[in-house]
């Protein structure tokens, strides 16, 4: 297989898992300006790989490839999708092919829409429970992987209004973001010197691109109508997303059924688990693993629920939603070539 984008972070880290998967033999590494140099000079921590040398993202480098990721960015995938054929397996970890609406899309993306793909959220519950993403996506050859900060929100809140123990209208969701999830492109705001010791929201007042995703999954889930409030700050770590999202308690439901809507929805899900009551999910505990940890707590005194998921937005966020789409795609067991370790300490 074939990883387009390779010198950014996303790519390196889509790398970085299939050199362990036992069914994946890595083949062509592209990218764009760095094409021509080593991996190993954007990339020195996958050794194995250091020495392979990155060739340009062209239609005749991807070509004979059976699987191709994309880690384009967002207006950047289309393009090259479209020259691959039919036969090729296309994960797509930018935005291109996610939203269904076209017209969601270019209010806030400002282009022309380039059509939907399968979605590759295989956890997201369809229908109030009655069907999840991964049944739709065994032999697509084609996948959108979602986005970071969208898979932290979606996971949190989707149990209680797919049990209907939560109110949809009345969602604030705010997070804390490693610098990782802003690129790796060099900008003033993202250098040490700036970010070190401090904490930046951004994209503030409901401005940031993730939102009409957001609203997408949760109708899907079998939200009647979505209002969601959506603040992320970048904070000083290099990765990691802590998403906490409040909703109203709906009329009748208590903390009983708020803790079973959670624990119902993720029994047996192998990527995302709840934790045990008063233990908090932490970003520390998701490095490298493509795991969301998830815990559920309810406010009596305001009338909401609380929920919290850690995960890290270059493994579940981001690589290991692609490789575990890959593996649904191309009849693999879905875990096949994905940790659950975290790094620690």
């Amino acid at each position: 297989m074939a990883v387009s984008g390779a010198s950014g972070y996303a790519g390196g880290e889509v790398l970085r898992l299939l050199t362990t998967h036992p069914d994946v033999e890595i083949g062509a590494v592209t990218a764009h300006s760095s094409a021509g140099e080593r991996l190993g000079a954007h990339q020195p921590h996958l050794r194995s790989l250091a020495d392979r040398v990155i060739e340009p993202t062209t239609t005749a480098t991807l070509a004979g490839h059976d699987v191709v990721v994309l880690a384009l960015p967002h207006g950047a995938s289309a393009a090259v999708a479209a020259e691959l054929g039919d036969d090729t397996l296309v994960l797509d970890c930018g935005a291109d092919h996610r939203l269904t609406d076209a017209d969601a899309w270019t209010a806030f993306y400002g282009t022309p829409h380039a059509g939907t793909w399968p979605y590759g959220m295989p956890e997201l519950v369809l229908d109030h429970g009655e069907r999840r993403q991964r049944d739709l996506l065994a032999h697509v050859r084609r996948v959108a992987v979602p986005g970071c900060n969208v898979t932290a929100v979606t996971l949190g809140i989707q149990p209680g209004i797919a049990a209907g123990v939560v109110e949809a209208t009345d969602l604030v969701a705010v997070l804390a973001v490693g610098y990782s999830g802003a690129g790796k492109a060099a900008k003033t705001h993202l250098l040490a010197s700036e970010g070190l010791g401090a904490a930046v929201p951004y994209a503030v007042g409901g401005t940031h691109r993730h939102i009409p995703e957001i609203e997408q999954n949760l109708r899907a889930v079998g939200a009647a109508e979505v209002s969601v409030s959506f603040t992320p700050t970048l904070v000083p770590m290099a990765r990691g997303i802590l998403a906490t999202t409040t909703a109203r308690l709906a009329p009748g439901a208590d903390a009983a059924a708020v803790r079973s809507a959670w624990e119902d929805t993720y029994a047996g899900e192998p990527f995302v688990q709840v934790l045990p009551e008063g233990q908090w999910p932490t970003t520390a505990a998701t490095v490298g693993a493509n795991t969301a940890l998830v815990q559920v707590a309810v406010d009596e005194r305001a009338g909401r629920v609380v929920t919290v998921t850690a995960l890290d937005n270059l493994v579940k966020g981001t690589a290991g939603a692609a490789v575990q789409s890959m593996n649904l795609a191309l009849g693999l067991p879905e875990t096949t070539g994905l940790p659950v370790e975290g790094v620690a300490p």
